[in-house]
């Protein structure tokens, strides 16, 4: 081997196969990304195991904890090999994890609606329960928007699924137990006091459930009615949405550069 060679290195064929196909750009791969993270927040694609907490989420409408297993391959950076940013890895699992939680909370509601119009006597019925449809499904998408947003980022802290799940449902049950806990020292849910209207904040939960009492929702809540306090929580939901999907895309490019 010549000086030359030594100082600029040599490229061996290993006999691996060529791809001599269209290059994909970086739309085809965000919504490649954001594909594969759906299916992989029902288990679709792996074995039994990865099935059965899906499969419980859905029959109890309850949130699937997504993780992802780029993190513990280590494999992330090879995404970034490709014609891709940083924020868009994160932004397609993002958009999966918000679309796989809609289905969870949209498709009952939606079956509860056209079974309820079903039995309706008179138009007057059906268009009554329109106009509640309409806004259900509005706070379907809040809930999905925030929580896909608080699920991955907490999941985001660790590479091993179980941790994940743990980590989802304890930091979830624990500010919902503390909030609850508040409320009802302070009178429960009908109390007027100050402290009973706040405590709420204190859980993702209750902040979406302060937010459709303030945006007018008629059904009782788990929180006390927010009264003057009620853009008090519609602003703490945004920080606590920007919050996470910062905190996100900070994780996932931390990670890459690993």
């Amino acid at each position: 081997m010549s000086e030359t060679q030594s100082a600029v290195g040599v490229i061996h064929d290993l006999g691996y196969r060529r791809y001599d196909g269209p290059r994909l750009g970086r739309a085809q791969i965000v919504r490649a990304l954001t594909w594969h993270s759906f299916r992989s927040a029902f288990g679709i694609g792996r074995g039994v195991k990865a099935k059965i907490v899906p499969i419980l989420a859905c029959a109890a409408i309850c949130l699937p904890a997504l993780v992802s297993r780029d993190l513990r391959s280590h494999v992330l950076p090879l995404y970034f090999s490709r014609p891709i940013r940083r924020g868009d890895y994160p932004l397609a699992k993002y958009i999966a994890l918000t679309a796989a939680l809609l289905l969870l909370i949209e498709v009952p509601l939606l079956i509860t609606y056209v079974g309820t119009i079903a039995s309706a006597k008179n138009g007057h019925g059906v268009w009554a329960e329109t106009k509640a449809l309409i806004p259900g499904l509005g706070v379907g998408l809040m809930w999905a928007v925030l929580m896909a947003a608080v699920g991955l980022v907490l999941a985001s802290l660790t590479g091993r699924r179980a941790y994940a799940t743990g980590i989802v449902a304890i930091a979830c049950f624990l500010t919902w137990t503390v909030s609850m806990v508040l409320i009802q020292a302070e009178g429960g849910m009908t109390s007027t006091s100050t402290g009973a209207r706040i405590a709420g904040l204190f859980s993702p939960f209750n902040i979406l459930d302060g937010v459709r009492i303030w945006l007018g929702g008629t059904s009782p809540g788990e929180d006390a009615n927010p009264g003057h306090f009620g853009p008090l929580y519609g602003v703490v939901a945004l920080l606590l949405l920007a919050a996470c999907l910062g905190g996100l895309a900070a994780r996932y490019r931390k990670v890459s550069r690993a």
